[in-house]
């Protein structure tokens, strides 16, 4: 039972009705909309990693405590 997801994922581009790659490149016009997706993606990432860091810091102790 295991096999059978497995086995209609391996043949599930067999049975495509239109092929994959026609082997024909289509001219670019612009990004496409994985690329915009990516992008705010990868910004939304840096805003929360910064944020976290921002929050992680100002919780941190008052440094004047420290010997010299």
């Amino acid at each position: 039972m295991r096999f059978l997801p497995l086995a209609l994922l391996i043949a599930a581009p067999a049975f495509a009705v239109t092929p994959a790659h026609t082997g024909v490149p289509k001219i670019r016009t612009g990004p496409e909309l994985s690329d915009i997706a990516l992008f705010v993606m990868a910004a939304l990432g840096v805003w929360l990693v910064r944020r976290a860091m921002r929050a992680r810091f100002a919780k941190r102790p008052d440094a004047s405590n420290t010997k010299d």
